[in-house]
């Protein structure tokens, strides 16, 4: 009677195990994200140590409505994911789609809000390289190559999060996400987060430094 009760045991400690390994993955990977980004966020914080007046003069460039709109995009986004995590494990799996795609939503809309910022700074001259540019100060280059180059990769991987958002919603239209096994919805939102999170540290140190 014991011998058919050892694989039920065996294969719930294997999902535990790859449960626990996922998650850790994630953190570890999370972790190497914070690291790039706190890098620079030194270089911005030595530069502007540097050109403070400058850097104050090329942050009053910036659209500060823009800059906050998006942040509660953002965060209103992060809200959504975590709903949608909630609702896949109370076994709601419509609810949680649709607060999935509400997430991806928005990440859309703030990458819509950010390509008209983009182009309005391109449509004056403003983007690194250019000759309007290139005859600014010093820390005024610096402050709107930083721009570019943090806000750019930090773009870029709103991007790649709603990418993987999309993979997920085929997930669970498919039930390979279920509400006993939703690591990848999780591990998903966590990324997410830390791009929420990465922004709310670009929002006061381009737009609110002037």
């Amino acid at each position: 009677m014991s011998v058919p009760a050892e694989p039920q045991v065996a294969e719930h400690a294997g999902e535990h195990r790859d449960y626990v390994g996922a998650k850790l993955g994630m953190w570890i990977f999370v972790f190497t994200e914070l690291i790039l980004f706190g890098g620079l966020f030194v270089a911005y914080g030595m530069y502007r140590s540097m050109h403070p007046l400058e850097f104050h003069k090329a942050s009053g460039e910036l659209n500060i409505a823009l800059g906050v709109t998006n942040t509660v995009v953002l965060l209103t986004s992060s809200l959504t994911m975590v709903l949608s995590v909630v609702a896949i494990r109370l076994q709601r799996k419509v609810q949680s789609m649709f607060f999935l795609a509400c997430t991806m939503l928005l990440g859309a809309v703030f990458l819509v809000n950010k390509f008209f910022e983009w182009r309005a700074k391109f449509h004056h001259g403003i983007f690194p390289g250019s000759d309007h540019l290139m005859a600014r100060p010093p820390g005024e280059r610096l402050f709107f190559g930083l721009y570019f180059g943090m806000t750019g990769l930090h773009g870029l991987h709103v991007t790649i999060g709603v990418v993987v958002m999309s993979v997920m919603m085929v997930f669970l239209a498919r039930d390979r996400i279920r509400h006993n096994d939703f690591i990848k919805l999780e591990n998903t939102g966590l990324y997410w987060h830390l791009v929420d999170v990465i922004w709310i540290f670009l929002l006061p140190l381009f737009y609110l430094a002037a």
